[in-house]
């Protein structure tokens, strides 16, 4: 068994990670620290896992040494300022922001401001097992990327990397009130959020990571659904030349045949019939479809996934256990739920 820390444990992602790591067969979760929470059962903010764990919520100040790795659940700008005091407590360090996901600093200033820790940008591999699987393996420091950008990344990059589209593409993501986290804003208040689809972003800065991935020109917007979990992207680009259905089911096939988490969905009948979020409600599961514009170029590729899980605490899971040599699925064998 390995030892794990969570810093920023009481938020909605880490109480995602606390659920997986405490069903994962080698790791043991030994600390969990939470600012308003410390002191108290870590059943009090996540009520699921009651009974599961005698865990309690610690400060950061009390957080020791010893672990094999290190979970940060902490908010967009937090973690570039605690990792320089916290590298030299795990050999592996996984974090959940946006602090190290994208390696431009220019970039980087440009949708999030000036970088607290610079000179660590370089050490994070992307956690994107799909992508990066080789690298991961020896890494010593991961990048979780975004939820809507991961699911984009997994839509395009097999079209991407084999120039199928064109460099422009528009990504169109929807996203439940949990991806917004625990905040108190009002916007993500249940009277206000109830019954709206509110447009929050033109320009939203996952278009850097996706960009980043797959070399595209990317302008994404972002729109909030009434739905607690879950994110799906629709992608709209142009074919390069005349393509079938069949070469782009090739395309895909031949980038993810031997993918554990990454699933192709394209029907022509049921109720299901391009990746739906709603079915993969706390699964690690991406599912990727796309459509043909009728007697045109134009193309659309379509991914859905839980972004807590597969767009945050689980693909950190999942890079955890590339990065350890165990099997991909241990600890994320949730099928999802249906009916929900």
């Amino acid at each position: 068994m390995i030892r794990a820390a969570i810093v920023g444990a009481s938020g909605f992602v880490g109480g995602e990670l606390l659920r997986i790591l405490l069903g994962h067969p080698s790791v043991d979760v030994v600390a969990a620290t939470s600012l308003r929470h410390a002191g108290r059962r870590v059943e009090g903010a996540h009520p699921n896992l009651r009974s599961l764990t005698d865990l309690e919520f610690s400060t950061l100040d009390e957080l020791g040494e010893g672990y094999d790795v290190l979970f940060l659940a902490t908010p967009h700008g937090t973690s570039m300022k605690l990792l320089p005091e916290l590298v030299g407590r795990a050999p592996l360090v996984v974090d959940l922001s946006a602090d190290f996901r994208i390696r431009d600093l220019e970039t980087f200033e440009r949708y999030y401001g000036p970088h607290a820790a610079a000179d660590l940008v370089e050490r994070f591999v992307p956690g994107i097992p799909e992508l990066h699987r080789d690298e991961l393996r020896r890494a010593e420091a991961i990048g979780v990327p975004g939820c809507a950008a991961v699911a984009a990344i997994l839509a395009l990059h097999p079209l991407a990397a084999r120039k199928l589209v064109a460099e422009d593409v528009e990504v169109d993501a929807r996203s439940g009130s949990s991806g917004s986290g625990t905040g108190d804003e009002r916007a993500n208040q249940h009277p206000v959020r109830s019954g709206a689809l509110r447009i929050f972003a033109f320009g939203h800065r996952h278009e850097a990571e996706i960009a980043q991935q797959t070399g595209l020109r990317v302008h994404m917007t972002a729109t909030g659904v009434e739905a607690v979990r879950g994110v799906q992207v629709l992608c709209t680009t142009t074919l390069l030349e005349d393509a079938t259905e069949k070469d782009l089911w090739s395309a895909y096939r031949e980038q993810y045949r031997d993918e554990p988490f990454v699933r192709l969905v394209k029907q022509r009948r049921g109720l299901y019939r391009q990746p739906e979020p709603k079915i993969l409600t706390g699964s690690n599961f991406c599912d990727v479809g796309f459509a043909l514009g009728n007697g045109s170029r134009r193309l659309y590729a379509v991914a859905a996934l839980d972004n807590l899980v597969k767009g945050a605490a689980g693909n950190a899971v999942q890079c955890l256990n590339v990065r350890m040599g165990w099997p991909e699925r241990a600890g994320l064998g949730f099928p999802g739920l249906h009916p929900v």
